[in-house]
């Protein structure tokens, strides 16, 4: 089985939830609340097809906004976003991908191509996809090693 890579093995069929660095706080955690997810990303103009530069985390959220008594109504994304986040690009192996994050203590990461949005990846995504792609090898392995599915049919040996 091939090594799966972000897209279209991890990242699929995702609503994207981007705005841009003008929005509050408030609106951004609206919208995660909502959506269910743990980060937006930041785009120039808050769309999709504008270009990736920021991202804002419920990490974010505590450490630039609620430890520091920051009003959420009034203090803007592009004053507490992570500015000109690391990403990935969709071809990037999941394997990879959970090292390099694991690494840098990354919880999310924008999949990037052509400097537009076109996933977002997290480090549970990953663990998923590596933790079941793992499985798959240690079955081949047990397969090939103890010959199941390597016997022979014995139906079709006729002794002489």
């Amino acid at each position: 089985m091939p090594k799966r890579r972000l897209m279209p093995h991890v990242v699929q069929d995702q609503e994207l939830t981007t705005l841009p660095p003008n929005a509050t706080v408030q609106s951004a955690v609206k919208r995660m609340v909502d959506n269910g997810i743990s980060a937006v990303v930041i785009t120039a103009g808050g769309s999709l097809s504008d270009p990736v530069i920021g991202i804002f985390t419920e990490r974010d959220l505590t450490k630039r906004v609620v430890a520091l008594g920051r009003d959420p109504r009034r203090t803007r994304l592009g004053e507490v976003m992570t500015s000109g986040p690391t990403t990935l690009p969709p071809d990037a192996m999941a394997i990879e991908a959970l090292s390099f994050m694991q690494k840098q203590n990354f919880r999310h990461m924008p999949v990037v191509q052509d400097g537009c949005l076109v996933g977002m990846v997290s480090i549970r995504d990953l663990f998923s996809v590596v933790k079941q792609q793992l499985e798959e090898d240690v079955h081949e392995c047990e397969a090939f090693v103890f010959g199941s599915g390597y016997s022979l049919d014995t139906s079709q040996v006729h002794l002489i």
